[in-house]
């Protein structure tokens, strides 16, 4: 079946279409999953930078170059999402994703923190632990070999995906960035209705991850209600669809 949601990102990205789903996806993807990651930048500003690919926060409050830096690096990202999606789901493809939103940052110039690359040092996310750094490429690689072995690929396989991909949590930092768009690009790849995790609702976000095993449809009910925010705006740019 044809993938007429993908054909027209990909248009609207080619001809810079401005005021589209493309236009509005990045804005509020980079935005949301930034913000998750306690980014400042508000979504007026990540918009200004979207459209004008400049600085100018007039009379507002300062914010870290970092989060600067990495919300140009997700459109940039986003981008590279909508060029692979004819591609298999690959570490090199993972790997890509980590590179292009780190870099540039202050992470970039530290030797231990290994940009587009897996992680060096053992870390934890809220307290639990993470695959060791000596034992990440097998895991990856399993949890690909797994995915690409499934018969039909699901929103359910996609959050299950997401799920193990964060508790694997390959990289120093931006896992959790890294995974969203892996989330977006697995849905319009196959698909499934692509959705953005809003930043109001990350709590639900963090419960559903964490109990996942054990209650699956926290995460599962918090996906589909983003799904519907974004079958909304597919319905408000495209109604023939």
């Amino acid at each position: 079946m044809e993938n007429i949601l993908a054909t027209k990102l990909v248009g609207e990205k080619q001809t810079r279409f401005h005021g589209g789903l493309y236009h509005k996806t990045q804005v509020k993807l980079t935005y949301n999953s930034n913000r998750i990651e306690g980014s400042r930048l508000s979504e007026e500003q990540t918009r200004y930078i979207f459209e004008t690919r400049t600085i100018g926060f007039k009379d507002e409050e300062a914010v870290p170059i970092d989060d600067i830096i990495e919300t140009a690096n997700h459109f940039v990202a986003f981008d590279y999402l909508l060029d692979t999606l004819q591609q298999p789901l690959t570490a090199e493809i993972i790997k890509e994703f980590h590179r292009i939103l780190k870099s540039g940052t202050a992470d970039a110039l530290n030797s231990t923190f290994a940009v587009g690359n897996w992680k060096k040092n053992p870390n934890e996310i809220g307290g639990t632990e993470t695959t060791q750094p000596d034992k990440v490429e097998t895991e990856i690689q399993q949890l690909n070999d797994w995915y690409a072995n499934q018969e039909n690929t699901s929103l359910e396989i996609i959050v299950a995906y997401h799920y193990r991909f964060e508790k694997i949590h390959p990289f120093q930092d931006g896992n959790g960035r890294v995974g969203r768009l892996i989330l977006f690009r697995e849905c319009l790849k196959n698909n499934v209705v692509p959705f953005i995790i809003d930043e109001t609702h990350k709590q639900f976000y963090y419960r559903g991850l964490k109990e996942f095993e054990r209650v699956p449809d926290y995460l599962m009910d918090t996906c589909r209600s983003a799904q519907d925010t974004y079958k909304q705006w597919i319905h408000y740019f495209y109604p023939e669809l």
